[in-house]
């Protein structure tokens, strides 16, 4: 067996633009980008004026040399084509394809010829396709007024409340030829269970009836079989298995695997773990122990999905294992992602939660469309079953919601909408496939058609009245199950922003957004939480600072409701591009201020005020005991009161103390504040919002010091320091820092490490706009 990579001298035309040189994998926009035909789409509003790619034929064009050679079948194999496209090879049409979620693979060997030789893949328009299947199968609602139920391909590349309309063409993955003889592993489904067991199920393509052996390797076992058909399983045991845990719950070992037929050989990993899921609490447990699902949402990380590379990747999910992230959810808007983005799971414990992509609208289920969801569906289930960090098989973001409570069922008038996809399709073929892990057929979802899909009192829910219409106090009211959906929005960093705009000075209404009237809900967000703004530095730092607590206050909410609520999943970790939203890392990778409270938020264990009473949250196997301080004190820090329990938390559980009066209640709620410890854990609570506290005028000594990597800057507290925080990518857009928003109380100190190539100036450093508190005296 050969393979040969078709990626090199392509070039890119349409009926006004030929000759382009073209990047395989790539899309139509990079190319363009490249060549300098187009503005970035990312900055300043290029993006509105670049709707005719979407609206363009698109064909890329390639000659390659080739010899015959000694084998009896040499294939065509692409592996993701975006989306409408038609290929031919010597002028010869070999196929057609429609959907960007699957790959293909066609015989050509008949039309190659010796020498050169010329494929073109020839992309039509995905709007044109589209608005074509509407106007044939009928209008369906969704949320926004783009046709992407009407093809397969990411939705959110049509536009939504953080993502720009960039309507993509290309060959986004891999593409080139195979050659073979006899027989090929088409499928190699490796099932691990807990036990040690592999069950190894096997398709073959064959060009022979003759017998075939098959083999299968992993951790010194083998095993053998005679094959005579198209399909084989092949089981093996292995001894004493160490098993596969979730970050925080155990180690993360993976076993190599290795099947072979003949000369052609299958190699991955698998982990040895079991999946349950307790549907009504949506309680997950991973290998028979319950799992605190501490989760943020994924999105794709770029909208050319091409530039994804697998070190980026590795960026990003480190990104979110440094904020005690332990599971991801693929949102139903975007892609199953790249083997790179399970494998990198797989090795940092990361659960993954994997939406099948529907999204936020109406999916006719009438043919071709029903045929692509079964093909894709069972493409990526058989590809992704070999990974222990896949937990949750989902069948759509919203739409159940949507059909019950959004009006959709009078606009439908009877036509289709996906439920056969969700109750019957997907969960069809999760079971054929792969019965290791759990379906669920929507979020939010109750656990049952007949439901109310968004009740709190089971299942999965999406909280969206804060941020929306309500304040986020407003979390205080839920006592939900399990929350796979809520967030608060807050503008990208400065550099990221400053990289994005012309705009000469900055202005709020520089950042790109795009959320339905999200400048306004960021400002009345803010609400008696914090100041107005009256410059833009105000605006950055303060909504910034207002995202962060919103998420903590609902994260630290419903940490404390453990066990009867089993998980957070925050909505999102990361942006595809420059954009006001709720990410906590922006679209140029760097960690807003939400990143460094979500990291304390889901700390292993945590301090929390919820309703008169102090939640001691212990997410770790070891029980917490000592003595907890509680101390009422001034804001110059003299103390009030001072009360001590003495507590046990036993491990992975919540504890809740009430709290004595005289700490409690306060003489004067806008000069006092309570302050919680339990050993190396601290939380400081305030009796009134900031804008009810007397705060004192921000006092205090800093210096800087050269460092490894950088500067510390040391920062001691004359007095009350609230919501410390230093932003030293306004001094060097690659300009890192170790911690945020740090209140310190009269008399402490904090050190922050810098992380910098260049040389910044000190007093820069520690003085307005970059470093920056609630209560500063402004120059």
């Amino acid at each position: 067996m050969t393979y040969r990579p078709l990626h090199d001298g392509w070039t890119l035309s349409s009926q006004d633009i030929t000759g382009v040189a073209a990047t395989v994998p790539g899309c139509v926009h990079t190319d363009l980008l490249a060549a300098g035909i187009i503005d970035d789409p990312y900055l300043d509003d290029h993006e509105h004026r670049l709707a005719w790619i979407g609206r363009t034929e698109w064909t890329y064009r390639t000659t390659f040399a080739w010899s015959p050679d000694e084998h009896e079948r040499t294939d065509l194999v692409c592996e993701g084509l975006d989306t409408v496209a038609s290929i031919k090879l010597n002028g010869v049409r070999v196929g057609s394809t429609a959907n960007q979620h699957r790959s293909y693979r066609f015989p050509v060997r008949h039309l190659l010829r010796d020498g050169d030789n010329e494929l073109t893949v020839t992309f039509a328009s995905a709007y044109a396709y589209a608005e074509e299947r509407r106007a044939a199968l009928g209008t369906r609602p969704g949320a926004y007024d783009e046709p992407y139920p009407f093809i397969r391909k990411m939705a959110c590349n049509f536009g939504w409340d953080w993502g720009p309309t960039l309507v993509t063409a290309g060959i986004w993955r891999p593409i080139g030829l195979e050659s073979w003889s006899g027989a090929r592993l088409a499928e190699v489904r490796p099932l691990a269970h807990a036990d040690g067991t592999v069950h190894v199920h096997v398709r073959v393509e064959r060009t022979t009836e003759e017998p075939l052996t098959l083999s299968a390797e992993i951790a010194g076992v083998t095993a053998e079989q005679r094959v005579d058909g198209r399909a084989a399983v092949l089981s093996l045991q292995v001894s004493d298995p160490q098993p596969w845990w979730p970050r925080g719950y155990g180690d993360q070992p993976l076993y190599d695997l290795a099947v072979r037929l003949g000369e052609d050989v299958w190699r991955g990993r698998v982990g040895f773990r079991s999946v349950e899921l307790e549907r009504e609490a949506f309680r997950l447990e991973v290998n028979g122990v319950p799992v605190f699902v501490k989760g943020v949402n994924w999105i794709p990380d770029d909208c050319f999905s091409s530039r994804v590379t697998r070190e980026r990747l590795a960026e990003r999910l480190g990104q979110a294992v440094d904020a005690g992230v332990n599971l991801l959810r693929v949102w139903g808007g975007g892609l199953y992602e790249s083997d790179d983005f399970y494998d990198l799971a797989d090795e940092l414990g990361l659960m993954v939660w994997q939406d099948f992509p529907f999204a936020c609208a109406a999916y006719p289920e009438e043919e071709p469309f029903r045929s692509e969801v079964a093909a894709e569906a069972r493409e990526n289930v058989s590809r992704l079953a070999p990974h222990p960090s896949l937990v949750v098989w989902c069948g759509n973001n919203e739409n159940l919601e949507g059909h019950a409570g959004w009006g959709w069922q009078e606009r439908l008038e009877g036509r289709s909408w996906g439920a056969g996809f969700y109750y019957d399709l997907l969960p069809g073929i999760v079971a054929e496939l792969d019965p290791t892990r759990p379906y669920w057929p929507g979020s939010p979802y109750s656990g049952a058609p007949g439901l109310p899909p968004n009740d709190p009192a089971r299942g999965t829910i999406h909280i969206w009245d804060v941020w929306n219409r309500e304040d986020y106090s407003r979390y205080a009211a839920y006592r939900p199950r399990f929350v796979a959906e809520f967030g608060f929005q807050g503008p990208p960093a400065y550099a990221t922003l400053r990289r994005a705009s012309s705009d000469e000075p900055l202005t709020p209404d520089s950042a790109h957004q795009k959320a339905i009237d999200g400048r306004a809900k960021l400002l009345r967000g803010l609400g008696e939480h914090l100041p107005r703004p009256e410059t833009f530095d105000d605006w950055h730092y303060l909504t910034q600072l207002n995202q962060a607590r919103a998420v903590t206050f609902g994260v630290e909410r419903f940490r404390s409701l453990m066990p009867w609520t089993m998980g957070t999943i925050v909505w999102q970790l990361n942006d595809c591009w420059p954009v006001t939203s709720w990410s906590a890392v922006d679209g140029d990778g760097r960690r807003k201020p939400l990143w460094y409270a979500l990291r304390r938020a889901y700390a292993h264990r945590l301090l929390t005020v919820q309703d008169g009473e102090l939640a001691l949250v212990n997410d770790l196997p070891e029980p917490w005991s000592g003595e907890l301080q509680l101390v009422r004190q001034s804001l110059s820090g003299e103390p009030l009161a001072k009360e001590v329990v003495a507590v046990h938390v036993a491990p992975r559980s919540v504890t809740k103390v009430t709290l004595p009066e005289p700490v409690a209640v306060p003489d004067d709620p806008a000069r006092e504040l309570l302050a919680a410890r339990l050993g190396h854990v601290r939380a400081v609570r305030f009796y009134a919002e900031d804008t009810a506290v007397a705060l004192p005028d921000a006092a205090y000594d800093a210096y800087v010091e050269r460092s490894s990597g950088g500067y510390r800057v040391i920062v001691t507290a004359i007095s009350l320091l609230r919501e410390l925080a230093i932003f030293p990518d306004r001094l060097d857009p690659d300009a890192t820092v170790d911690d945020q928003l740090v209140t310190l109380l009269p008399g402490e100190s904090a050190v922050f490490q810098v992380t910098t190539a260049r040389d910044l100036d000190a007093g820069a450093l520690t003085s307005f706009p970059v470093l920056r508190c609630v209560n500063e005296v402004r120059p």
